[in-house]
């Protein structure tokens, strides 16, 4: 993917699989959502989150990963658990402004 990373660069891949590398966990990314309110006056660029969901009990630590989504692109991602209310699964988000 390209240096600035855009919401409409994940949207095809809600539902699909991405590993992280040096760790054997594997999160489908949930939603790509838009947030055009937080952006800088005259900037083109708009400001996203990315939610990804993985297995409960089993967390991937806060960090830099290099991602890799099933068949398709690789990038950095800074990725990190949140509170979540679900018991069957932990969530992640990656926020780019």
């Amino acid at each position: 993917m390209d240096d600035r990373l855009t919401h409409d660069q994940f949207a095809p891949y809600t539902g699909q699989q991405f590993s992280f590398h040096g760790h054997h966990l594997t999160l489908t990314l949930a939603s790509v959502t838009a947030n055009p309110q937080f952006a800088l006056p005259g900037s083109p660029h708009v400001p996203f989150t990315l939610i990804f969901h993985g297995p409960a009990g089993d967390i991937l630590p806060e960090g830099l990963y290099r991602t890799q989504v099933q068949d398709g692109p690789a990038t950095d991602l800074y990725l990190m658990p949140i509170h979540t209310i679900e018991r069957d699964r932990q969530a992640y988000q990656a926020v780019f402004n």
